[in-house]
């Protein structure tokens, strides 16, 4: 049976010599390790294979002899023996790819999670990506080391948001086809919606939808722009206009839901200076953002 463990372990020579002849007196093997130094105390992160029959009581025992404390023991399987170097290259290909996917992809890196679990005690990792704060959480305390290697993967994805969020907001890639003349939007609203208008033909929309069913002072927000007149700021000042008119009608926040391949929508969010929390969950990616502190749209 596999387990991964992290265990904390005085920094002192012959620590982990005690902890390995432990092991092999009764019967476990060590497959794989990462260490996490410290001023005074290092933590450790194991692998092992134990017999058949060991529950979790049992390999805390084991590392108590050793003299390991704050310990957290989970089962495990063949993933857990991957090549750490060779994952966080791996992780940084696919941000690089899909900058969208950090979330999810640091939240795999870490064995985190991007919601907090209920009624259990947890340690938070938080990540700024821009004006965007991304919350990792895991019963497991992040390690020095491992914050230090979470900012180093944010600032990857700032690098390649800064370059991007200049073309979000203006645009750089000609339109397939053009309605009318004009390139200033005049934005109209209407009950809960915010239509864009060029020459009096719409090319985009932002609806304020119903409250999310948990709090009702988040309101969902639709945005969409017709693809002829994407990448030329529409969005930008469609989701700015939208977010006040949703202040208006008693809105603390918004929330922006989409598909996670969706390259756009946190350039967006950046392009019109706002921050947020973004999440991604299998296919869908929400952005949740605080509009409180917005002035009400003059309608």
């Amino acid at each position: 049976m596999l387990w991964r463990v992290r265990t904390t372990l005085p920094d002192r020579p012959g620590t982990l010599a005690a902890l390995a002849q432990r092991c092999g007196e009764a019967g476990v093997n060590i497959l794989g390790m990462q260490i996490f130094p410290g001023l005074e105390e290092v933590t450790d992160e194991f692998v092992l294979r134990t017999p058949p029959g060991w529950d979790d009581l049992r390999v805390a025992e084991l590392l108590a002899s050793a003299g390991g404390c704050d310990m957290v023991i989970q089962t495990a399987n063949e993933a857990a023996l991957a090549d750490q170097p060779t994952r966080y290259v791996q992780a940084a290909r696919h941000v690089l790819e899909r900058p969208m996917s950090f979330p999810e992809v640091v939240a795999q890196l870490f064995d985190a999670e991007a919601e907090a679990p209920p009624g259990v005690v947890h340690d938070t990792m938080e990540l700024r990506v821009a004006d965007v704060d991304v919350q990792l959480h895991r019963t497991a305390p992040f390690t020095a080391t491992e914050h230090a290697r979470g900012s180093a993967m944010a600032d990857l994805v700032n690098d390649v948001l800064d370059r991007s969020r200049e073309s979000a907001a203006i645009g750089t890639t000609p339109p397939v086809r053009r309605l009318g003349t004009g390139s200033t939007p005049e934005l109209v609203v209407t009950g809960e919606t915010v239509t864009a208008l060029i020459d009096g033909v719409a090319v985009g929309i932002g609806e304020v939808l119903a409250p999310t069913e948990d709090d009702e002072n988040v309101r969902v927000v639709n945005l969409r722009v017709d693809p002829a007149w994407q990448r030329r700021g529409i969005g930008t000042r469609l989701l700015v206009d939208t977010a006040r008119l949703a202040h208006m009608l008693g809105a603390d926040e918004i929330l922006l839901t989409t598909q996670s391949d969706n390259q756009a929508v946190l350039p967006m969010v950046l392009a019109a200076g706002m921050r947020g929390r973004i999440r991604m969950a299998g296919d869908l990616l929400t952005v949740k953002v605080p509009v409180r502190d917005l002035k009400p749209l003059q309608t």
